[in-house]
């Protein structure tokens, strides 16, 4: 702690509703921001999730803030779209004025990577304006993939809401605005108890494991780990096995949710770094400080500094300038102090992304570099993000493996001009684990859903890499269903070394069950190119450029027979033969557009609205990442 004095209890009867949807807990972190800078404006802050807050509340209320991001390609976070509230609100029969008494702010969180930017955020905006309310300021769209994330857009946007908060409600009589450098009463409060380490350890894992039962999750124990590219190959890529030993339930499309677990030995360094080798095992109780929101769910009431840091906490983060104004407060030497104020503050975040974002430099290597860095216990939660959850598309029909659930999962490792190779957190814990190991899993719905008829509905499916894992869930399933109109295209890099699940296509198509192509984009099965032809790229082959070849067999597939077309796979891909880039759904977008000119009655400039009238009906479904 620092000499500097901690804010003042705030309590005001000027209460701002705050509401947050959010898929992976980001929106949330977002939320409690903007709960902060309320507290120093003197507001007392109220922050639910959209799913939470009652519908007859909402109606009575006069200013409200809501934070949501997007998931996927425009898609609400099942927090907004499932709750009742934004269920009524979506109602027909409302009266165009019936929010006419409210005032409203949206900020919302998305990747400008995908083509609705921050869609969620756009639609709740409109959707209230029309309803009679009142927008307190401009929309804010923070892009989590912007040179500096979410803070280009969030700063402006805060101080716009604030700023016209306060010409409606003035300060108290008497106060300023607590100065943004003032250290905040922490958000947690921490009660040592007196255990031994055996019984503790039992208590913190008894703990964890009630949290993880209560909340619905399958315990499955790991059956096969398997790397599917070629030992030789750059990119390891994994087939895993999880069995569970009953029946589960899912479908193709939906979502396995895993609790990733830090590496054991970034942990030790960390917790050695603050001076904690002592205590890392010492139990204590954890509960939320007064007025401040409750805990994440999965967080256990009794746990420890080890515990917290290997399973809730998140120390391999790249930290943005909002870790940094908090982080000033716990270093004692001068030098370091100037240059944590320097990161934290707007002039410094040129020096911020060459130091930190640039290089991918995490919360863990920062803290180990500013040595006189001492975070009391109470703080950990205001300093350290959550350790959020992970999705992975389930890449198994449950009417194939009913007692199963198979994972592809490409394993994220790359270098940078640091030393040590960045690592994704639960990808490398993926890989790692030993068949036997016994994990939690969640299953949620996504996006991607098979056709509801019981006929035959013809289907495309477009999976470049590991975005054939959903693709697999949905061929296995039509396939034991015994419908045979399957068409697969399917980009990789090489035969050789990339080429995922290849006997299990062959085998389909060799049925008559599956039509299958493969787009190799650097190494064909039948390759005897000269080395200069290579190098010259001129065969290079993506999946837009099959779609394209068999424009009159898609036409056919999707204009005739009203098929359904799937997307799944990375977004940013080489187009052509050119070195440019672009996103490679609307690369096969446009190859869709092209198969309406060659076999339907489109121009060019009309066959766009074919696309459109393919998203309208529910025959496209695109799930796709940055």
């Amino acid at each position: 702690m620092t000499s500097e004095s901690v804010a003042p209890d705030i309590v005001n009867e000027r209460e701002l509703l705050i509401l947050y949807a959010t898929e992976t807990g980001y929106a949330y972190e977002v939320a409690l921001r903007v709960a902060n800078e309320a507290k120093r404006r003197y507001f007392s802050p109220n922050v639910q999730g959209m799913d939470e807050y009652p519908i007859s509340s909402f109606i009575t209320a006069s200013v409200v803030v809501f934070i949501v991001s997007t998931t996927g390609s425009g898609t609400p976070p099942r927090q907004m779209s499932s709750s009742p509230l934004w269920q009524t609100l979506l109602r027909s029969d409302l009266p165009v004025s019936i929010l006419d008494h409210l005032s409203y702010s949206v900020f919302g969180l998305g990747d400008s990577a995908y083509e609705r930017f921050a869609w969620a955020a756009k639609i709740l905006d409109r959707r209230l304006m029309s309803l009679g309310a009142t927008a307190i300021c401009q929309r804010g769209e923070g892009d989590e993939a912007g040179r500096f994330g979410i803070e280009e857009a969030f700063d402006p946007w805060i101080e716009n809401l604030f700023g016209e908060l306060l010409e409606r409600s003035p300060l108290p009589e008497g106060k300023t605005i607590v100065p943004v450098n003032q250290l905040k009463p922490p958000r947690v409060r921490i009660r040592e108890l007196d255990i031994n380490d055996n019984d503790g350890a039992e208590r913190v894992l008894r703990e964890n494991e009630r949290v993880l039962d209560s909340s619905d999750h399958n315990w499955v124990t790991l059956t096969v780990n398997k790397r599917i590219t070629s030992p030789e190959w750059f990119q390891d890529v994994r087939h895993l096995e999880f069995d569970s030993q009953k029946i589960l339930d899912y479908r193709p499309g939906d979502i396995a949710v895993i609790n990733p677990i830090s590496n054991s030995s970034d942990v030790s360094s960390l917790l050695d770094g603050l001076g904690w080798t002592e205590v890392v095992d010492k139990v204590f109780e954890i509960s939320p400080a007064e007025d401040e929101p409750p805990l994440p769910e999965t967080v256990p009431r009794y746990t420890t500094l080890r515990d917290l840091f290997t399973r809730h906490l998140d120390i391999n983060l790249v930290p943005r300038r909002y870790f940094f104004s908090l982080l000033y407060h716990f270093a004692s030497d001068p030098m370091e102090r100037e240059k944590l104020e320097e990161f934290a503050g707007l002039e410094g975040q040129e020096d911020l992304y060459e130091y930190c974002i640039r290089f991918r430099r995490t919360i863990r290597e920062v803290i180990l570099e500013f040595k006189s860095v001492q975070i009391p216990k109470e703080y950990i939660f205001d300093i350290f993000p959550p350790l959020r959850p992970r999705e992975f598309s389930i890449a198994s029909s449950s009417k194939v493996h009913p007692t199963q659930i198979h994972l592809c999962i490409a394993i994220v490792q790359y270098k940078t001009k640091l030393r040590t190779p960045r690592k994704g957190v639960c990808t490398s814990y993926l890989a790692e684990l030993d068949e036997g190991t016994r994990i939690p899993i969640k299953i949620r719905s996504g996006l991607l859903r098979p056709p509801e008829s019981s006929a035959d509905t013809p289907i495309i499916c477009v999976a470049p890499g590991t975005g054939i894992a959903p693709i697999r869930a949905l061929l296995e399933e039509r396939v034991s269903e015994g419908k045979t109109e399957n068409i697969l295209y399917f980009g990789c890099r090489s035969f050789r070394h990339d080429h995922y699940y290849q006997n299990q296509w062959k085998d389909y198509a060799s049925r008559g069950v599956l039509k299958y192509r493969v787009a190799f984009s650097r190494e064909r099965e039948d390759s005897s190119q000269s080395d200069q032809v290579k190098k010259d790229n001129i065969w290079k082959v993506y999946v837009q450029n099959l779609l394209e070849e068999d424009a009159q067999h898609v036409w056919e597939i999707l204009g005739k027979k009203k098929g359904i077309l799937y997307i799944c796979g990375q977004k940013v891909v080489s187009l052509n033969h050119s070195r440019s880039s672009n996103k490679m759904p609307s690369a096969v977008k446009q190859a869709i557009e092209h198969a309406a000119v060659a076999g339907g009655d489109y121009t060019k400039e009309t066959a766009k609205s074919f696309v459109k009238v393919l998203e309208k009906e529910g025959r496209l479904f695109e799930e796709c990442w940055g």
